[in-house]
């Protein structure tokens, strides 16, 4: 095999790994090297790798421990607990199709919207993990942003502003934008709104990114109108066309990403016809970003947006 190649794919993020068979296992001096690009590049694609779950979860401790995940529809520790299915083959019938009428394939039309993973839990997630088992010829691609850019990209007054700052985080409250009762009561019960600091640093390299997405609900101690308007222009910072990493999937592309400072969103593709099968293992974060995690109220607004300072 080549030895290891690591090529940036864009200007503000991502590189390709390349000259390592992640099947088997890896040496102490090849993963330093991408443990370190992870770092810096904060997405990478290792293209060519044919895991079994199995593999896939075991090159993923190499990082750290393993993420549960939640229960959602249709997934329901339908495979092992710390591997997430993101497919649209019927789990009770192999050779059917979900459309985006069914309300399986509805809850994830979720994953369209930008969003960081597990954001709305009270640790985090640090990083995923995600394996084309099957891609469709066209459509379904990733697309990645850099919240670490975001944050070296605003008005230094708006960046002095933002730390310290709490975001309140909650799947229910990012579903609720697609629609109503995606998920069972019970469900629902166990997953209520956390708390997320606003800037985060990564504790390797002492980088900061915003950290927001589709779970970002309200910025706690602003006005609702204003706190929504604020994470709105935030995203949009976040999300500018010439700041987005494209990944169109090849089978077998392992793509990895850093939760802690970038956004994704996958691209809708024809399910109906194409098959588009994804596992997913999630490595758990390092420990809640805000004291205390769970949301208790909102203060009231003290300001944090001076007048005639955008994003």
């Amino acid at each position: 095999m080549a030895p290891l190649q690591i090529t940036p794919v864009h200007p503000v993020l991502g590189a390709r790994v390349e000259g390592v068979d992640l099947t088997a296992a890896v040496d102490d001096a090849t993963f330093r090297k991408i443990h370190d690009a992870f770092q810096e590049y904060s997405v990478l694609i290792f293209p060519g790798q044919r895991l079994t779950d199995a593999q896939q979860m075991a090159f993923t401790t190499r990082f750290g421990p393993l993420e549960t995940t939640i229960k959602s529809i249709g997934q329901e520790r339908r495979l092992h607990e710390n591997m997430v299915d993101l497919s649209n083959v019927d789990p009770k019938a192999e050779e059917r199709l979900m459309g985006w009428n069914d309300r399986r394939m509805l809850y994830q039309s979720g994953n369209q919207l930008w969003h960081t993973d597990s954001s709305f839990k009270p640790v985090p997630a640090m990083a995923s993990l995600l394996s084309g088992r099957e891609v469709p010829p066209t459509g379904g691609e990733t697309e990645y942003v850099s919240m670490r850019h975001a944050h070296a990209t605003l008005p230094a007054g708006l960046q002095r502003r933002l730390e310290g700052r709490v975001v309140v985080h909650s799947i229910l409250y990012s579903r609720s934008t697609i629609a109503k009762g995606l998920f069972d009561p019970e469900h629902e019960q166990e997953l209520p709104p956390v708390r997320q600091a606003l800037v985060r640093t990564n504790p390797f390299n002492g980088r900061k990114a915003i950290y927001i997405g589709s779970h970002a609900w309200y910025i706690e101690g602003v006005d609702d109108a204003e706190s929504r308007r604020l994470l709105d222009d935030l995203l949009a910072h976040t999300t500018r066309p010439e700041c987005v990493y494209q990944h169109r999937w090849t089978q077998w592309d392992l793509v990895m990403w850093d939760n802690r400072a970038v956004l994704h969103r996958g691209r809708p593709w024809d399910a109906e016809r194409y098959r588009r099968v994804m596992r997913r293992t999630t490595l758990a974060g390092e420990g809640p970003t805000a004291d205390p995690p769970y949301a208790t109220r909102t203060p009231a607004w003290d300001g944090i947006i001076p007048e005639g300072v955008g994003v």
